[in-house]
């Protein structure tokens, strides 16, 4: 078995789409509509499907907003440097909810920023080879 993907419902499948290819520099993979069910599916990310996991944005044409509720947590990604991550994520109008530094109780360099919809995205500052785990 392996991860294929996380599936996010968006309400506006174009503002998403800008958001996770232009400020999150992912690429946008595939994308289908199917008019039966009044729904498109688009997978974004920064491989290849076949090569690693993917984000599945789900737009039902009928719906412009969700409740993401008090389950969800976020989508995780690492990053060289996440200070100039969260620079770069507003320089491109994006949301910065937690602005980079060291998590609580731990050394890891964190940060969170915010998608058009809300779902939290938290970038890890990737670790030099002699930092100890957090």
């Amino acid at each position: 078995m392996r991860l294929l993907h996380t599936m996010l419902r968006v309400g506006n499948l174009e503002r998403s789409l800008e958001f996770y290819t232009h400020v999150l520099g992912m690429r946008l993979l595939r994308r289908k509509d199917y008019p039966e069910g009044k729904f498109t599916l688009a997978f974004v990310g920064y491989q290849e499907e076949s090569e690693g996991a993917v984000i599945e944005l789900t737009h039902n044409w009928d719906t412009d907003k969700y409740d993401l509720g008090n389950g969800y947590g976020h989508i995780a990604l690492e990053v060289d440097d996440a200070y100039q991550a969260c620079e770069k994520v507003k320089a491109k109008g994006g949301k910065v909810t937690r602005e980079a530094g060291p998590m609580k109780h731990g050394t890891t360099v964190i940060a969170f920023v915010e998608d058009p919809d809300g779902y939290k995205i938290e970038f890890i500052q990737k670790k030099s080879g002699d930092d100890s785990a957090a």
